[in-house]
């Protein structure tokens, strides 16, 4: 099923609060549009694929204006949770609106709980979520707070549980064209801490041309707990 042919139609209101954040708070929107539909769906693969046996947890980091978020509600099933962490106040506003108006979140309003806090202050219980869907501007980051934040998610995943996130594509030369040395120098940094954590865990990648700006996803996969060895048989 592609998702990208069933999605709600873009509201301008939403894309509006939106470029007015962005514009208000660059450093913690990260972009100048919410993502497109074809972004969302490529973010919401370990959902639409998942082969538990038992309701999913899900968590979504940084939510916006939502258009994640309902490729997330229209997969969830009756049994699900969704947890939607979003800190800005204006975007928090615009969701709370929405679980009564747009029909992809109230048909999954039950599921859905909106966490209106950071994710650095949140509590992540270990092992609490099958699947996590990150939105945050890690380029925009410090390098210790993308550590942390990898970290975090990594904890709070069950074993075998999947992460899923994009970056944007031609940031890194575009800063080292527009920006201070020690902004580059930060940006680099912040890439070679996903760099590792992709290649350690790392499970597929691909590119999502139809946003804007274009976006690569990342999907991560938290390691399955080790069988223990068997315990050889005593001899007599």
């Amino acid at each position: 099923m592609d998702l990208t042919q069933t999605s709600a139609p873009w509201r301008p209101s939403a894309g509006l609060a939106f470029l007015q954040e962005a514009t208000r708070t660059q450093r913690l929107t990260g972009a100048i549009a919410p993502s497109s539909r074809r972004l969302a769906s490529r973010l919401a693969v370990p959902l639409r694929e998942r082969k538990l046996s038992r309701p999913a947890a899900i968590l979504e980091v940084g939510a916006g204006t939502g258009t994640v978020t309902r490729a997330l509600a229209r997969l969830v099933g009756p049994a699900d949770q969704l947890d939607v962490v979003e800190i800005n106040p204006s975007f928090v506003r615009l969701l709370t609106e929405s679980m009564d108006r747009d029909p992809d979140l109230a048909g999954a309003a039950p599921q859905i709980r909106l966490v209106p806090e950071s994710i650095t202050d949140m509590r992540l219980a270990p092992h609490s979520y099958d699947i996590i869907v990150s939105c945050l501007p890690f380029a925009n980051f410090e390098p210790d707070v993308v550590q942390s934040i990898f970290e975090r998610y990594f904890t709070a995943l069950t074993p075998g549980g999947h992460l899923t996130y994009f970056r944007y594509l031609g940031t890194e030369a575009a800063r080292t064209v527009f920006s201070r040395r020690t902004e580059v120098a930060r940006h680099r940094a912040v890439t070679a801490v996903m760099a590792d954590f992709e290649h350690r865990y790392g499970v597929h990648r691909s590119t999502v041309w139809g946003n804007l700006p274009p976006a690569q996803v990342h999907t991560l996969r938290a390691p399955a707990p080790r069988t223990a060895p068997a315990t050889p048989a005593a001899t007599a």
